[in-house]
C-alpha cells in the first residue's frame, strides 16, 4: 500500500468514525457507567478502549512501535467521569489518530511496526487493525444501545454525520 491508497482508505474510515460518534452521542447520559450486557464493559469502558486503542495504534505506526496495555485502557477510562468527558476523549483521540496516520510517509507505511502482540506488521496493517477493531467494538456499542432501547444510527447514513465526518463529495462548506 502506498500513501495515496492509505489516504483514501483512511478517508473512508473518517466517515465510519462519524457514525460511531453519533452512536456515542446516543448513549443516554445516565447510562455511561451501566452494564447493558452482562459481564461486558460499561459504555464508558468500551468507548475508552476503542479510542485509546485507535490512538495508540496510529501513534505506534508513526513511531514504529505500539505501546498499548489493559492498564493504559483502564487509566484512560478512570479519568472519564461524564458522558461529555467520554465524547471529548473520543473526539480528541480521533484527531490524534487522524494526525498520526496522515503523517505516515511511504517508508513508515511499508516499514515494520513492533506490537505488544508478539508479531510485527507493516505500518499500513496498523490502519487495518484500527479499522477492524473499531468496527468490532462499534458492533458492541450498537448492542448496548439496543439493550438501552435506543436505536443506533444506520451504518451507511454518512450524510447525516457532522460535517467533518461526511463524505467529501457532500461536505457542506
Amino acid at each position: 500500500m502506498n500513501k495515496a491508497a492509505l489516504d483514501a482508505y483512511w478517508d473512508h474510515f473518517r466517515t465510519i468514525n462519524g457514525i460511531t460518534m453519533r452512536a456515542i452521542a446516543a448513549v443516554p447520559k445516565d447510562k455511561i457507567d451501566s452494564r447493558p450486557c452482562k459481564d461486558m464493559r460499561t459504555p464508558k469502558e468500551l468507548i475508552s478502549h476503542m479510542y485509546n486503542s485507535m490512538r495508540a495504534i496510529a501513534d505506534g505506526a508513526a513511531k514504529g512501535e505500539i505501546e498499548l496495555t489493559e492498564q493504559l485502557d483502564a487509566a484512560a477510562a478512570a479519568k472519564l467521569k461524564t458522558h461529555e468527558d467520554v465524547a471529548r476523549f473520543a473526539t480528541e483521540s480521533w484527531k490524534a489518530a487522524d494526525k498520526a496516520i496522515k503523517s505516515l510517509g511511504d517508508a513508515q507505511i511499508s516499514g515494520m511496526v513492533k506490537t505488544p502482540w508478539g508479531v510485527s506488521f507493516p505500518g499500513f496493517v496498523c490502519a487495518n487493525i484500527i479499522y477492524d477493531e473499531h468496527l468490532h467494538h462499534r458492533g458492541q456499542l450498537y448492542a448496548y444501545l439496543r439493550q438501552m432501547d435506543v436505536a443506533p444510527p444506520m451504518v451507511w447514513d454518512f450524510e447525516n454525520n457532522a460535517a467533518e465526518y461526511q463524505p467529501k463529495q457532500v461536505q457542506k462548506i
